[in-house]
């Protein structure tokens, strides 16, 4: 390689969020992560990503943890690195659309509580969706000095889905307000040479910093981060090897290595990252014992490239047929995937659009006739109710689905009322901090199951007399 100026990649590490979210259900403890984060700390990182997408949920349901107590505890021990979190736009880290003070107030106490960097993103890649969330940011950064709004396209393939596409979207994220762009490739679908041309054409449309995430699924992520690098990405998001490859990341390890003595050195110390990695791996096969962890998602999905369906997608589909013995459906099932998704406008297949469009082209599939029984998330679509579409939606399919109904083309938050002092109401018995509204917010019923078990542990409840099937706890 000829003298060329350094120009080290920068790392964002997935290990505590995506990294665990992806292999084994979002399962790993605080407790467990706090040991290792001072070590962690010493690396170098761009950031780690930590907090944001179904931690929220899984701590206050699987693990019993208040994930507000889990951001400050790791903001303690990370004294030099940003953390940095995943939000679904309006949606928040819910599945449904909120109010923009609610938006507001959850922006302000996750960088209050220790967040640097908010990594936003709307499953149909509507920036309406994710404007109020880069005000909210900017707003705490004059404030308080603190706080990065990054934009997440969702990265999907489809006539509408070309270069100009991808670098119109990155000048309007600009213009927005943003600090950096992500592309975020949930379902593995970026091939190397493709990567290229894309990071390439975005770097000549924006002066924002790139980053770059994908997952294993399809087996050719490490390529494609190095042609990304090559072709001037500025951040790429990895995982430490034991919870690396498959549905997650590329190793952090690895790809350190592979830029060792180039322009693109990280310079990060191996021993350090293996030193990291011993901390991780009984855990690892700790997880592989108990079943928390199926080999199955630490393979390569190619069915990923040729159905362009994200795995989990697959794996959902398939247990619905499995529910209605209707498993010989399953190759009819995937050529309706892509009409589907046509009809809704050919959304970015994520949470939760990939969902509403496998669901449904399982009942059209299973009833003979295409939408004789749409789903309520599919009429929630076709009304606008998600947002804009990149291409518009089948009129045909609208007329059948709901017929003279009035349809939303304004951003549909703008039609919700605020909400925060309602949602402050209805749990108030339980607030013992601010934090607590926005969790009953997003989760009303995990929440509040939550709440009373926070209590109970406080008052030192007998737990063997309580009945956690329904979620009492005698006092």
């Amino acid at each position: 390689m000829s003298e060329q100026v350094k120009k080290p990649i920068k790392i964002t590490e997935t290990i505590l969020r995506d990294a665990h979210q992806s292999l084994i259900a979002t399962r790993m403890p605080t407790e467990f992560m706090l040991p290792i984060a001072e070590k962690m700390d010493k690396v170098g990182y761009h950031s780690v990503e930590c907090w944001g997408g179904a931690t929220f949920d899984a701590s206050l349901r699987f693990l019993k943890e208040d994930p507000w107590d889990r951001l400050r505890k790791l903001r303690d021990r990370f004294k030099n690195t940003k953390l940095q979190m995943l939000f679904r736009g309006q949606n928040i880290l819910g599945y449904r659309p909120y109010a923009d003070d609610v938006v507001d107030a959850f922006v302000q106490k996750s960088i209050a509580n220790g967040i640097d960097i908010i990594r936003i993103f709307d499953c149909l890649n509507d920036l309406r969706n994710l404007q109020e969330a880069v005000n909210a940011t900017n707003r705490m950064k004059q404030q308080e000095g603190r706080g990065h709004a990054q934009v997440a396209l969702s990265y999907t393939l489809g006539d509408a889905y070309t270069l100009e596409y991808w670098t119109d979207m990155a000048k309007k994220i600009e213009e927005m307000g943003a600090d950096s762009i992500c592309i975020k490739d949930m379902a593995g679908l970026l091939v190397p040479y493709k990567a290229s041309e894309l990071i390439s054409a975005m770097k000549s449309a924006t002066k924002l910093p790139i980053q770059l995430h994908t997952h294993y699924t399809s087996g050719v992520a490490g390529m494609t981060y190095l042609k990304a690098v090559e072709a001037g990405v500025d951040v790429i998001d990895t995982a430490m090897s034991p919870f690396a490859m498959g549905t997650s990341q590329p190793a952090t390890e690895v790809m350190v290595e592979t830029f060792k003595g180039t322009p693109y050195d990280t310079g990060f110390d191996q021993n350090l990252l293996a030193e990291i990695a011993d901390y991780f791996r009984p855990y690892r096969d700790e997880c592989l014992k108990n079943g928390l962890l199926n080999p199955k998602v630490m393979g390569v999905d190619i069915k990923t490239l040729l159905y362009q369906v994200p795995g989990g997608m697959l794996s959902n589909m398939v247990s619905q047929l499995k529910e209605q013995n209707a498993e010989d459906k399953y190759y009819d099932v995937l050529k309706e995937i892509p009409r589907v998704r046509k009809d809704l406008g050919e959304p970015p297949l994520v949470t939760p659009s990939s969902q509403i469009v496998g669901t449904q082209a399982v009942f059209n599939v299973l009833m003979g006739e295409r939408y004789k029984m749409a789903t309520k998330e599919t009429k929630a679509v076709l009304r606008g109710e998600y947002g804009q579409t990149v291409k518009p939606m089948s009129q045909e399919v609208i007329d059948k689905v709901i017929p003279g109904e009035t349809r939303i083309t304004c951003r549909y938050a703008d039609m919700l009322e605020n909400e925060m002092d309602k949602l402050e109401g209805e749990m108030k018995e339980w607030k013992q901090q601010d934090e607590d509204v926005l969790s009953y917010a997003l989760f009303p019923q995990v929440a509040t199951d939550f709440f009373k078990y926070r209590q109970a542990q406080q008052e030192k409840v007998d737990m063997t007399q309580a009945d956690t099937k329904n979620g009492a706890y005698p006092v």
